[in-house]
């Protein structure tokens, strides 16, 4: 009788140690940016790449949440480091609606978006989070502290929002 390795129960990455190195508002945006991998891996699993692309009911598809989420990373830390977005970014803006990808495709440019989002977030969470920033052409006003913090809710929310459409996905299929 062979008996199967009972699987380690799922730790949460704020609760693994990991990023000790980086100060604690930092070290939060990056278990954000963990913890979004996780579920958008575990969520999206096995997912036709066609399913990436539909609007059940009208929602936005799962495809511009994995797009959006990859790019709007990188746009709000160019905020938060006082660079305004440039133009190979404010074309990706654009074109986060459309697209063929796919899920291997998206998760991966999610995950290089998160790599490359992590060395800036270090870099940033040695600041004086209260350093102003703004945000678009209309120059809205933020900090540093603010935009961070924003990386990891607005990450968040639109990861709830795959995880939703998901859900509506496959109970369709049912």
């Amino acid at each position: 009788m062979s008996t199967s390795p009972v699987p380690a129960p799922y730790v949460e990455p704020w609760l693994r140690g990991t990023h000790a190195d980086v100060p604690a508002v930092g070290r939060a945006v990056l278990h954000a940016l963990d913890l979004a991998l996780d579920d958008l891996t575990k969520w999206t699993a096995g997912l036709k790449d066609a399913q990436l692309h539909a609007q059940p009911l009208g929602l936005t598809s799962l495809a511009f949440h994995l797009r959006h989420i990859a790019r709007s990373t990188d746009r709000l830390l160019s905020y938060a480091e006082g660079k305004p977005l440039s133009q190979e970014q404010l074309t990706a803006l654009k074109s986060e609606k459309l697209g063929d990808e796919t899920l291997a495709m998206l998760l991966a440019d999610v995950e290089f978006a998160f790599v490359n989002a992590a060395e800036r977030i270090k870099v940033l969470a040695t600041a004086d989070f209260d350093t102003v920033r703004y945000v678009g052409r209309k120059r809205f006003p933020t900090s540093i502290g603010g935009a961070l913090i924003h990386v990891a809710d607005h990450t968040q929310r639109h990861v709830g929002q795959v995880v939703t459409t998901t859900k509506v996905l496959r109970a369709l299929r049912k």
